[in-house]
């Protein structure tokens, strides 16, 4: 009984999500018929890698890093 809870909440969550990335495809290409620039998308992987260089260039400035080549 329990698997089968935990299947059914999966497979709604599955198709829950895939709803909201055709109605979000369905918008846009509505916006971009009627002329309307297709907003940025938010790109994580690029976003983290800033955030993580923005970190290791914090560490070296409080000198984290004793004793090693980045000093």
């Amino acid at each position: 009984m329990e698997t089968s809870k935990k299947m059914a909440a999966a497979m709604a969550a599955v198709m829950h999500y895939i709803k909201t990335q055709e109605e979000l495809l369905a918008l846009q290409a509505l916006q971009a018929a009627q002329g309307r620039e297709r907003p940025a998308a938010i790109r994580f992987w690029g976003q983290s890698a800033r955030q993580s260089m923005m970190q290791m260039r914090n560490l070296m400035q409080f000198r984290s890093f004793k004793g090693s080549v980045f000093r």
